[in-house]
């Protein structure tokens, strides 16, 4: 089968019977023509039958990423963006296996190892400045509040925030059910904070709108504003987080995950267990929530400080 042909087949099957996000979609169809145009100027050929795709292809591919090209905007590639064209030529040969081709197996594109991150999160006092930033005497800077409260709360993902709308969000319970990534579905928790706050922002809304949080600047279309059109975008949310952020006086840049980062890292601090903690941030394995132990490590210095005889 040529490349051309399998890559459209398999970003069908990805979106019908996987039932992936568009997003997730356009990402795979992205890096996919990305490694089938390169295939073809590396070979100079027209076509390429994915059958004769072999581990030295990969190889080179991988090598090309890594040493050669160079995006115009970013400049060289990082190993973690190297590893998302890997992870997509994983899935399409995995696709193509369960079509009985015979190509080669996933298995054998190894991604490459990468440096720990470093998790950038808030401490407390800092999200008590982010917080007090706020002027509260007008309806955006409720709005702008009830979303840091929210996401601080939750542990959302900004797009999750976004999308929400009124009627999703259980006041009484204080508690909704969001969709994440790969349809993944979870139950998230409003602190008594982020539900006060989300609560007084409500109580001066007079509009008509679904969204759970809309914008009041920008331009207006000439048909009026409608319940999309009226929705804060996830842009103008990272806009404002950075707005707060040098209000605050917080020389490390952050974004609203940072946010997210410092929801996990709270509740790991107090005691939580790694398993809640991955399930209510919705991550699909465990290594990704483990990221967040650089918390258990200030602990255990506490422990040892206590407890170990030199120290006394």
């Amino acid at each position: 089968m040529d490349i051309n042909e399998a890559v459209l087949r398999f970003l069908e099957y990805s979106e019908l019977d996987r039932n992936l996000s568009l997003k997730t979609v356009r990402m795979y169809g992205y890096y996919l023509q990305f490694f089938q145009n390169w295939l073809l100027t590396s070979t100079q050929k027209q076509k390429f039958e994915v059958e004769k795709i072999n581990e030295e292809d990969v190889r080179n591919f991988r090598l090309y990423l890594s040493h050669q090209y160079k995006n115009k905007y970013k400049g060289e590639l990082k190993r973690q963006t190297q590893n998302y064209f890997l992870v997509a030529l994983r899935s399409f040969f995995r696709y193509l296996l369960k079509q009985k081709l015979k190509v080669i197996s996933p298995e054998m594109i190894e991604l490459g190892k990468q440096r720990d991150r470093n998790i950038k999160f808030l401490p407390p006092e800092d999200l008590e400045k982010i917080f007090k930033s706020i002027d509260t005497d007008n309806i955006i800077g409720l709005r702008d509040l009830a979303i840091m409260q929210v996401l601080f709360s939750t542990g959302l993902r900004v797009s999750e925030l976004a999308a929400l709308n009124r009627e999703q969000v259980n006041m009484n319970a204080g508690e909704f059910g969001v969709i994440g990534k790969g349809g993944k579905a979870r139950v998230v928790f409003l602190s008594k904070k982020a539900k006060e706050c989300l609560q007084d922002y409500l109580r001066k809304r007079d509009d008509p709108f679904r969204a759970l949080f809309i914008r009041y600047s920008g331009p207006k279309a000439p048909e009026g504003l409608t319940d999309e059109k009226s929705r804060l975008t996830v842009r103008s949310m990272e806009r404002m987080v950075e707005k707060y952020r040098k209000k605050a006086g917080i020389l490390l840049r952050i974004g609203p995950h940072v946010l997210r980062h410092s929801y996990a890292t709270d509740l790991l601090f107090h005691g939580a267990d790694i398993r809640s903690v991955q399930e209510m941030l919705g991550h699909k394995n465990i290594s990704t929530t483990q990221l967040y132990t650089h918390v258990t490590n200030v602990r255990l210095k506490e422990i040892h400080e206590k407890y170990h005889s030199g120290n006394k």
